[in-house]
C-alpha cells in the first residue's frame, strides 16, 4: 500500500509539473499571439531559466513580399541593445589599462567643445553628460542616408548647446555612445566594427551577430517594416549614423550567448563586469536606475537588468533577472510593434 501511495504521489507531482510547464507555455503563446498575427510582421522570443531554455518560438512573417514565415534563428537589427556591447568594449579597454572611466573626453578628442565642463567617459556611459542627443535634432534627416565617418558624425552634433551640466541630470543620449565608439577606435587602433567583431562576437561564438551593413549578404536576415495605414518597407538609414549606439544585428540565440558570457565573466573580470550593473547617481546623490549600457528596473520587486532598442523597422528588448537567472529576449521586425511589454511579462511569469 505504501509503495502504491508513493508511486501515486510521484506520478501526480510529475503530472502537475508537466501541466504547469504546459500552461506556462500556453500563457506565453497567447500573450505573444495576441500582438503578433500570423500574416503580419512578426517576432522571435526566447526565455531561459537557470540555464534551461523554456521557450523559443517565432511568430508572424519575416518577409511580407516573399511570404517567408519567421523562424527562431533569423537575424534582426537590435538597435540600442548595441549599447551593451559598446559599454563592455569600453570596460575591456579600461581593464587593460588603456583608458580610465573618469578620463575626460578631451583626452581622446582634444577639439571637443566642453565649454569648461568636465565630461568623462562615465558621463557618456550613464547618459549624464548633458550632450544633446543628435537623434532629436531636426537636421538629422539631412544626414540619415549619408555614410559618415565617426569624426563627421561627431562634428554633426558637437557644437550643439548642452542640455545641462555633466552629472546634473539623466537624459538618454545616443550622442554619448557615438562618442564612446569613436574613442574605442582611437584607443584600440581598430574600427568599432573590427573591435567588437574580434574581441566580442568571435570570442564568445556569436556566429550570427554582425555590425550592420546594407551591402553584405547576411544569411537569414529579416526585412523591417513600419505601419502607415498598412505595412510598408522601413525607411533606409545609413548604419554609420546609429553606429556604436545602435548598429548591431543579432539573433535570440546569440544574445543568449552574450548573456552567458556576461554571467561567466568571459570578457571582463568580475570587478569590471560589476561596474556595468551599479545603479549610478547624479551629483546630488539621486539614483538614475542605469548602469553602463543597462537599465536597472524592477519586475515583481526583483531588480532586472534590461535594455531595449528601436531602429527603422525593428524593435528589441532583453531582460535579465540575476537571482533566478532568468533571461528573456524578444526581437520584432516592425517598429510599430514593440516586444518590450511581452518580454517583461514573460520574465514576470518565470519569477517564482
Amino acid at each position: 500500500m505504501k509503495i502504491f501511495l508513493k508511486s501515486f504521489i510521484v506520478l501526480f507531482l510529475m503530472g502537475c509539473s508537466g501541466l504547469s510547464a504546459q500552461s506556462l507555455e500556453t500563457k506565453m503563446d497567447q500573450l505573444i499571439a495576441s500582438k503578433f498575427k500570423p500574416e503580419n510582421p512578426g517576432a522571435v522570443f526566447l526565455a531561459v531559466k537557470k540555464g534551461k531554455v523554456v521557450y523559443r518560438k517565432a511568430f508572424g512573417m519575416a518577409n511580407l513580399e516573399m511570404g517567408i514565415q519567421m523562424q527562431p534563428e533569423f537575424v534582426f537589427e537590435i538597435g540600442s541593445m548595441t549599447k551593451q556591447f559598446t559599454a563592455v568594449a569600453v570596460l575591456m579597454l579600461a581593464e587593460q589599462g588603456k583608458l580610465k572611466l573618469d578620463d575626460e573626453i578631451t583626452k581622446f578628442i582634444p577639439d571637443y567643445p566642453t565649454n569648461g565642463n568636465k565630461i568623462t567617459l562615465h558621463h557618456l556611459l550613464t547618459h549624464t553628460s548633458g550632450i544633446k542627443d543628435f537623434t532629436s535634432m531636426k537636421a538629422i534627416k539631412d544626414i540619415a542616408k549619408r555614410d559618415l565617418s565617426p569624426k563627421e558624425l561627431v562634428d554633426f552634433f558637437k557644437n550643439e548647446p548642452a542640455d545641462f551640466k555633466p552629472g546634473e541630470q539623466y537624459k538618454y543620449c545616443n550622442s554619448g555612445y557615438v562618442l564612446l565608439g569613436y574613442i574605442i577606435e582611437k584607443v584600440s587602433g581598430q574600427t568599432y566594427e573590427a573591435f567588437v567583431t574580434q574581441h566580442i562576437f568571435k570570442k564568445i561564438g556569436m556566429e550570427n551577430t554582425y555590425y550592420a551593413s546594407h551591402d553584405k549578404i547576411i544569411k537569414n536576415r529579416v526585412s523591417g517594416y513600419r505601419d502607415r495605414e498598412g505595412y510598408v518597407n522601413a525607411n533606409y538609414i545609413s548604419f554609420s549614423i546609429p553606429y556604436a549606439s545602435g548598429s548591431i544585428l543579432s539573433t535570440v540565440d546569440d544574445l543568449l550567448k552574450w548573456q552567458y558570457a556576461i554571467n561567466a565573466n568571459t570578457l571582463l573580470n568580475p570587478a569590471f563586469t560589476e561596474k556595468a550593473f551599479v545603479n549610478y547617481t547624479l551629483n546630488n546623490g539621486t539614483n538614475i536606475d542605469y548602469g553602463y549600457g543597462w537599465h536597472l528596473e524592477k519586475v515583481k520587486d526583483k531588480i532586472v537588468r534590461e535594455h531595449g532598442g528601436s531602429i527603422f523597422g525593428f524593435k528589441s528588448m532583453g531582460v535579465y533577472e540575476p537571482t533566478e537567472q532568468i533571461y528573456v529576449v524578444g526581437l520584432s521586425n516592425c517598429d510599430c510593434n514593440s516586444p518590450t511589454s511581452i518580454t517583461r511579462e514573460i520574465a514576470s511569469l518565470l519569477i517564482d
